[in-house]
């Protein structure tokens, strides 16, 4: 799998050094280099990448304001490259793959590659999936109700999540996770005695669980009504949910129709 990649940045040595260290990978082709904001809207439209290293601060339109303008195509997955750590909330909420501080650290961007490996695999699985269900209806289409009870029988969502974390890599059964927190791309998985940082979105990391089991209770948490001990009202129609550890998680009002599978 070829990622193909723009890179964009108004210093020209900053382009150059990120070229030099993209050559250690073999996986990544850069297909064009763009010095301005505006002509990095032109390339990506163009050219479709699947890949953009994205510096922030650029004269005109800025690294944000060019997130902005490929918003209508399917736009490709972005990298911002910054030397000011004030972006890097920013940078999360434009749903960036992961943010680089300058100069680029070569560790760091290893760890960003595999990331976009994994972003690009998901993605590309997905389209395959798509394209096999279009082909389906055409043929047979009842063919595509026995695909979705069959999917629910054979059980569809994960039973184990392979979490690397610290340098290793644990093995985590789902039964066990009471709850999980997002911070941007990075997801906080909180056992009974243990807690593990995940490089994964909210929404990708939902669709691997088994919504039965695992429900959104605020806009940035997971909990597992498995390990709900007790439901704790508050304030202002919100409450608390007290788990198996006796940790306590706050339900927002959004989320109240939850509580209600408790009430009996």
């Amino acid at each position: 799998m070829t990622i193909r990649t723009i890179i964009v940045d108004d210093e020209k040595l900053a382009i150059q050094g990120l070229q030099l260290r993209l050559e250690a990978f073999p996986d990544v082709e850069v297909i064009e280099t763009c010095a301005n904001g505006r002509e990095a809207i032109r390339a990506i439209k163009t050219e479709k990448p699947d890949l953009v290293f994205l510096d922030i601060q650029m004269p005109g339109f800025d690294g944000f304001s060019v997130v902005k303008g490929v918003m209508e195509i399917e736009p490709p997955l972005f990298v911002f490259v910054t030397a000011y750590q004030e972006h890097a909330i920013r940078a999360f909420e434009a749903n960036a793959v992961n943010y680089l501080m300058k100069p680029v650290d070569e560790a760091k961007l290893a760890d960003t590659l595999e990331r976009v490996r994994v972003r690009l695999a998901e993605k590309r699985s997905s389209e395959e999936a798509e394209k096999l269900k279009s082909v389906l209806a055409e043929v047979s289409p009842e063919s595509l109700d026995d695909m979705a009870s069959d999917g629910e029988a054979v059980g569809r969502y994960e039973r184990m999540i392979n979490v690397k974390d610290r340098g290793k890599i644990f093995r985590v059964d789902v039964d066990t996770i009471e709850h999980i927190e997002a911070a941007g791309d990075y997801m906080c998985i909180y056992t009974g005695d243990n807690s593990l940082i995940l490089r994964e979105t909210m929404k990708d990391l939902e669709r691997r669980l088994d919504p039965k089991t695992f429900q959104r209770v605020h806009r940035s948490t997971i909990v597992n009504l498995d390990q709900v001990r007790q439901v704790r009202p508050h304030t202002n129609g919100e409450c608390f949910l007290v788990l198996e550890s006796g940790a306590e998680v706050k339900v927002s009002r959004s989320y109240r129709d939850v509580v209600a599978r408790f009430v009996h």
